[in-house]
């Protein structure tokens, strides 16, 4: 699915029902592929770069969510890292560049939106 916007409006990409809690799908977003994931315990929902740093392939959105104190995340399929879902942050990494970038996300009348974070 490619949704484009040129601008800084939100951009519907799914129903809240496509998404399947603790499991992600992708979406291209702005000619980016993107990993969204709906939390079951929280009910939230997030959005970070599809990409893998260290695996180097879009694979994010068949990561496994998991949570360790209040830090919900991502671990990659390929090489096993955790990405902070809220900040893209590597858990297992200091380095900036294995940092995701994330997405402004939300649900407005079940439609999952997304927007370029500022």
């Amino acid at each position: 699915m490619e949704i484009q916007s040129t601008n800084t409006t939100w951009t519907d990409i799914c129903s809240i029902n496509d998404l399947t809690p603790n499991a992600g799908i992708c979406a291209l977003f702005n000619e980016q592929q993107v990993a969204i994931f709906l939390c079951k315990q929280t009910n939230n929902v997030y959005a970070v770069a599809n990409h893998d740093p260290f695996g180097q392939a879009n694979v994010l959105s068949r990561g496994l969510m998991g949570s360790t104190e209040e830090t919900v995340y991502v671990a990659s399929p390929l090489y096993k890292q955790r990405f902070n879902l809220v900040t893209g942050e590597c858990l297992d990494s200091d380095k900036e560049e294995h940092k995701l970038k994330t997405f402004a996300i939300r649900i407005e009348n079940e439609q999952v939106q997304l927007k370029e974070a500022s």
